[in-house]
């Protein structure tokens, strides 16, 4: 058997399995119960004041806490 054939089937059935239980692996690992307060800050980033960033370790901003 040559080695582009080899390879193409065992990317077809092993690799394929190893990709989906990795990305299955990723899923979970981000949404598990204990990552919310990780989560938290870095998720705000998008929404904080250019010119104001907010302080190290508090909460991020809310569209309906800032001052218009």
């Amino acid at each position: 058997m040559d080695t582009y054939s080899f390879l193409t089937k065992f990317a077809d059935s092993w690799l394929l399995l190893f990709l989906f239980i990795f990305f299955v692996g990723v899923v979970i690992w981000a949404f598990r119960p204990g990552s919310t307060k990780i989560y938290k800050n870095p998720a705000g980033i998008p929404f904080r004041h250019e010119k104001k960033p907010a302080p190290t370790g508090a909460a991020p901003e809310t569209p309906d806490s800032r001052e218009m």
